[in-house]
């Protein structure tokens, strides 16, 4: 089974939904299911499925969570030294060539990633385009709107 790349942080958060899952949601639908089994014909009955899709699918993620959580390399991105090089966890400080505008972005896993919180994935284009850069290199790439070309301003290890 090939590795799954996570941040200390991203590790915390499935280590935490898993928990919620098996401690607080696992036993909610249990009893939603038992609610609606004293209701009488389960045939007919909509709580009864509704209750028994939701547990199937609390029961999918808890099996996805602890399969990832298996295969996961957690990686502490405050602890690199990969000699000014994007790896991943970097926290990436990039300029628009065309625009001049300023970003900044960690390269995470794909479960942690989230665009509006300035997380990218590490299979996304940019990231792949940015890793093993440093600062003053260029990161072009394709992006749904065009060729992108983005400098390299500083990389960090938070």
């Amino acid at each position: 089974m090939a590795t799954i790349p996570l941040t200390t942080r991203g590790a915390a958060k499935l280590k935490d939904e898993l928990h919620r899952l098996k401690s607080v949601e696992r036993h909610a639908v249990i009893q939603a299911i038992a609610e609606a089994r004293a209701q009488g014909d389960l045939s007919e009955n909509a709580e009864y499925e509704a209750a028994k899709d939701k547990q199937g699918f609390i029961e999918g993620r808890i099996l996805e969570i602890e399969s990832k959580m298996a295969a996961a390399q957690i990686i502490d991105p405050s602890t690199l030294d990969a000699g000014g090089r994007v790896v991943f966890g970097a926290t990436v400080d990039l300029e628009d060539e065309s625009t001049g505008d300023q970003v900044t972005y960690q390269i995470v896993g794909d479960d942690e990633a989230d665009l509006k919180l300035g997380l990218v994935s590490v299979s996304s284009p940019i990231a792949r385009a940015m890793i093993g850069k440093e600062a003053g290199d260029v990161a072009e790439f394709q992006a749904p709107g065009g060729k992108r070309r983005y400098e390299v301003v500083e990389v960090r290890y938070l």
